[in-house]
C-alpha cells in the first residue's frame, strides 16, 4: 500500500508538488487582486462600468482554453515536460512584470492583457501537470498522486483569493501586489528546478499549429475512445457543478445569508478545504487502485448536501427579519431564532457546504486516474488538453445556465437545487452508457468477506 503523504519526501513528486501549487497560487493572487480593484477602484482604471467588468475578466481568463489547449497537449506530448515546466515558470514571471507596470500605471489594458496571458500558462501547464503523474508514479500510487495535487490546487486556489483580495485592499496595493506576484513566480521556477527529466511521450509527433483543426482533431479521437470520452464529460460535469456553486457564493452569502464578505470568504473556505480532504481520502478508500465506485459515491453526496443546502439556506433566508449584515463569527454564534428556539440551521448549511467539498473530491480525483492510467502513452497530454478544452466550455455553460434560471424567477437556493437534481440525471446517463461505474460502485459498497 501507498502512503500519499510519503511522495512529498520524494524528489520526483515534491518539486512538482510545490511547482503547481505556487502556478495556481499566483493564478488566483493576481486574478482575485485585479477582480477586487475594479470591483472597488474602478474610477482609476477605466471609464468602464465595473459590474461589467468584473463579468468580462474571468471570461478573458478562460479565453486561451479554448484557444490553445490543443496546441499545448501536443508539446507537452513532444517535448521533455520538465524543460516546458521551467519555461513555462519563465513565462509567468515575465507576465508578472507585465502586470506589474499595469499595476503602478493604473492601465487596465495592461492588467487585462496579463490575465490572458495568465490564462495561457495555465494553459500551457495543464497537460504537462496530468501528464506528469502517470510517468512517476506506479499504479497503486497515482490515486494518492491525483488526491495531494487536487488538494494542493484547491488550497491554493483559496489561499490565492484571501491573498489577492486583501493586497488589493491596502493604500500601496500596486508596489505591494506586484512585489508578491513577482516574488511568488520567482519561487516557482526555483521549485521547477529541481523537476526530474520526463521523457518525451511522442518525440516525433508533427505540430499542427492551427487550434480550430486540431481542437476538432482531439474531440474527434477521445470520442473514438468512448470510456474517456465519458470520463471527460463527468469531470467537466463536475466542473459545471463547481462553477455554478462558486460563481454564486459572493450574491449567496451577501443577499440570502445577509453576510459581509467575510461570510464569503468562510464558504469559500469550508468548500476548499473539503475538496481537499476529499481529494485526499481516496487514496484510503480506493485501497490504492483506480476505483470507478467512488465516483457514483462522489455524486450521491453532491446530490443530497446539494438538496440539503437549498432547504438549510431558504430557512435561513426566511427566518431572518433584519437586514443588518452578519459577520463570519455572528453567522457562527447564531444558535437561536427571532422566538429563542434552539437552532441548527447555520451549522448545518456550513457542513453541508463542506460535504458537498467533500464528496466533490472523492468523485473527481479516481476520473483523472482513470484517464491517465488509460489514455494511450503517446497522446496522454492531447487527451488531458481536450478535457481541459470541455471543461472550459462546460465552464462557460454553467454561467449561461445560471443566467437563464435567474431569467425564469428562480433565486441562488432554487438554482442550488435545480443543479443537485440535474446531477442525478447526468448519473442516470453515465451509467447507462458506461454500465462499469455502476458495478464497481455495487462491488466497492460490499464489505470484503
Amino acid at each position: 500500500m501507498s502512503n500519499q503523504f510519503q511522495l512529498m519526501q520524494e524528489k520526483r513528486f515534491r518539486p512538482f508538488f510545490f511547482t503547481q501549487f505556487l502556478g495556481a497560487f499566483n493564478d488566483n493572487v493576481f486574478k482575485t487582486a485585479l477582480i477586487t480593484l475594479v470591483a472597488f477602484h474602478t474610477a482609476s482604471l477605466t471609464s468602464i462600468d465595473g459590474s461589467t467588468l468584473a463579468t468580462l475578466l474571468p471570461g478573458l481568463f478562460i479565453l486561451p482554453f479554448f484557444l490553445f489547449s490543443a496546441t499545448a497537449g501536443q508539446l507537452a506530448d513532444k517535448y521533455e515536460k520538465s524543460q516546458i515546466i521551467r519555461l513555462v515558470k519563465v513565462f509567468e514571471i515575465g507576465i508578472m512584470l507585465f502586470a506589474s507596470m499595469g499595476f503602478f500605471l493604473h492601465n487596465i489594458w495592461l492588467l487585462a492583457t496579463a490575465l490572458f496571458m495568465m490564462g495561457m500558462h495555465s494553459t500551457l501547464f495543464g497537460p504537462v501537470k496530468y501528464a506528469y503523474l502517470p510517468q512517476h508514479l506506479s499504479e497503486h500510487e497515482i490515486v494518492g498522486g491525483n488526491g495531494m495535487v487536487e488538494m494542493g490546487s484547491f488550497v491554493a486556489i483559496l489561499l490565492g483569493q484571501v491573498l489577492g483580495a486583501w493586497l488589493a485592499m491596502q493604500n500601496e496595493h500596486a508596489a505591494l501586489t506586484s512585489i508578491t506576484v513577482l516574488g511568488i513566480a520567482a519561487l516557482g521556477y526555483w521549485t521547477s528546478r529541481g523537476v526530474p527529466n520526463s521523457p518525451a511521450a511522442a518525440p516525433k509527433l508533427h505540430v499542427n499549429w492551427n487550434p480550430i483543426t486540431e481542437t476538432c482533431k482531439s474531440i474527434k479521437f477521445i470520442w473514438q475512445h468512448q470510456a474517456i470520452w465519458l470520463t471527460i464529460i463527468a469531470i467537466s460535469w463536475f466542473w459545471f457543478y463547481g462553477a455554478t456553486l462558486l460563481a454564486q457564493f459572493p450574491n449567496f452569502a451577501k443577499n440570502i445569508l445577509h453576510g459581509d464578505e467575510s461570510l464569503f470568504i468562510l464558504l469559500l473556505s469550508i468548500f476548499s478545504l473539503g475538496i481537499g480532504i476529499g481529494s485526499l481520502m481516496c487514496e484510503k478508500l480506493s485501497k490504492g487502485k483506480v476505483e470507478l465506485g467512488l465516483v457514483l459515491f462522489g455524486a450521491c453526496g453532491l446530490t443530497v448536501f446539494g438538496v440539503d443546502l437549498y432547504f438549510a439556506s431558504t430557512s435561513i433566508y426566511e427566518s431572518l427579519n433584519n437586514k443588518a449584515l452578519l459577520d463570519y463569527a455572528a453567522f457562527i454564534a447564531k444558535h437561536y431564532d427571532a422566538t429563542g428556539h434552539l437552532i441548527f440551521t447555520y451549522w448545518r448549511l456550513l457542513a453541508d457546504i463542506a460535504l458537498i467539498g467533500v464528496f466533490g473530491g472523492l468523485y473527481i480525483v479516481p476520473l483523472y486516474a482513470f484517464i491517465q492510467t488509460r489514455a494511450e502513452k503517446s497522446h496522454q497530454s492531447r487527451v488531458i488538453a481536450a478535457n481541459n478544452i470541455l471543461n472550459a466550455l462546460f465552464m462557460v455553460a454553467s454561467a449561461l445556465f445560471s443566467v437563464q434560471i435567474f431569467n425564469l424567477g428562480l433565486n441562488i437556493p432554487q438554482l442550488f437545487l435545480v443543479t443537485a437534481l440535474l446531477n442525478v440525471f447526468i448519473m442516470i446517463y453515465l451509467c447507462i452508457r458506461q454500465p462499469v461505474y455502476l458495478r464497481t460502485f455495487m462491488a466497492w459498497l460490499k464489505p470484503n468477506p
